[in-house]
């Protein structure tokens, strides 16, 4: 089976600074997602739902979050070859820096490589949202001969700006490639799509961050060199020397670069018919976690996802994402919110000493009014609390929260008291 022939490799990403401070004390691929999983499940999933069942995730930067959960998750039969592995930035006598960019991360993990039997490496990025059949882009990468294959997808000339565009040529062989065009230079760089990509005005290919290479290739091109980034010097330096393909997917697809676009994929989940579908047969894998279910007393709920183990006596939540373990305390009003929830309960004993020293609990107290934000994990919003998001906010950072692009992202851990007013 051609699933048996392929290693691939998930990147856990750099400092993540457009993401804090959600990546303040944790990697981009270990931020919650949709109340219950982590950023990393979603490569990992697909990974498996596609059959490919050995995986290494390269880390660096506040790795410990995420190598506990990969650790408490992906546990396979002790008679199967499947594997997720961590694999760490380290000194060895050979090199003594850090990963400089993803193609360094990638030669410096190719001793680790070497010890597998494959053809074929797929590197996947750890924070992105997305459902794929890699085994598609496979057979396709083998019954063409390529050497390398991009998964592209068409974007708009605005959205082009923001990413690798490349174009290829009748039989899908990528000609040239320019990084982040403006929008005078992107004129000119369409390409030949689908009919509904073309009716929504997505002209242009650009890169997905996902490469398929053919073992030997990907050596050669790492070994001896000190070229750093996949994007914007292996693939352009190979255009022309090598059979690179452009693998085009036209399903949904986005790349969690900001808050901004963090908050919407996930609020996004609560549409009718999201655009990412939890709801199939490609299932997202997580930490199995022995929980109760939610209890919800007295709540008016409309578009809402509610996690595992919550306890709800909102007045109401429309259009959110409660996760697990999740408090709302009666009175209260939740709207356009994300609530990553808790780690843990609070003790009976814990709770009494709380309330009689007038301290806030874990979750969201009474009578608050919570809209347009974020609330990481175990957070104590006390009683009569407003949160009020929008653009009408500067960004800003404060102690216990920051406010990006009209989000207010009240960060982990934080003790927000009684009678606070953001925004």
């Amino acid at each position: 089976m051609i699933e048996n022939k392929v290693i691939s490799i998930i990147l856990g990403g750099g400092q993540g600074s457009r993401l804090s401070p959600l990546t303040a004390t944790r990697s981009k691929p270990a931020v919650p997602i949709a109340g219950k999983y982590r950023l990393v499940d979603i490569p990992i999933s697909n990974c498996i739902n596609s059959g490919l069942r050995r995986m290494f995730v390269l880390t660096q930067f506040n790795s410990a979050s995420l190598n506990k959960h990969i650790k408490n998750t992906y546990n396979f039969s002790f008679f199967s070859n499947a594997f997720v592995d961590i694999l760490a930035a380290e000194q060895t006598p050979s090199n003594a820096g850090w990963y400089q960019g993803t193609a360094d991360a990638v030669r410096q993990s190719l001793h680790h490589l070497k010890q597998h039997d494959f053809e074929y490496i797929l590197i996947l990025s750890g924070d992105q949202l997305y459902q794929m059949d890699f085994r598609e882009m496979i057979d396709n990468h083998i019954a063409k001969g390529a050497d390398i294959t991009l998964a592209t997808i068409p974007v708009n000339a605005k959205d082009g700006t923001s990413f690798g565009i490349l174009k290829a040529n009748a039989d899908m062989e990528i000609t040239t490639f320019i990084e982040k065009p403006n929008a005078e230079k992107i004129i000119g760089w369409e390409s030949e799509v689908g009919h509904e990509m073309e009716s929504q005005g997505r002209l242009y290919l650009a890169s997905m961050g996902i490469y398929l290479f053919n073992r030997d290739v990907l050596i050669g091109m790492l070994e001896g060199n000190e070229r750093h980034d996949f994007g914007k010097e292996i693939i352009p330096d190979a255009i022309g020397v090598n059979k690179i393909l452009s693998y085009q997917y036209e399903g949904y697809w986005t790349d969690i670069g900001n808050i901004d676009s963090f908050f919407e994929a996930n609020l996004g989940l609560t549409d009718d018919v999201p655009l990412f579908d939890l709801f199939n047969k490609n299932s997202i894998y997580s930490r199995a976690r022995m929980l109760p279910p939610s209890k919800i007393s007295g709540s008016k709920l409309d578009r809402v996802i509610i996690a595992d183990g919550c306890i709800i006596h909102a007045d109401e939540i429309i259009r959110s994402v409660v996760g697990i373990r999740t408090r709302i305390g009666r009175g209260t009003k939740v709207s356009n919110c994300y609530v990553m929830g808790s780690d843990y309960y609070q003790t009976i004993e814990e709770i009494e000493g709380s309330v009689k020293s007038h301290k806030p609990l874990t979750g969201i107290g009474e009578n608050c009014t919570i809209n347009n934000a974020i609330l990481d994990k175990n957070c104590f919003v006390g009683n009569n609390v407003t949160i009020n998001g929008g653009p009408h906010l500067a960004d800003a950072d404060y102690e216990t929260y920051t406010v990006k692009e009209g989000i207010v992202v009240v960060k982990k851990n934080a003790i927000i008291e009684d009678g606070t007013v953001i925004g």
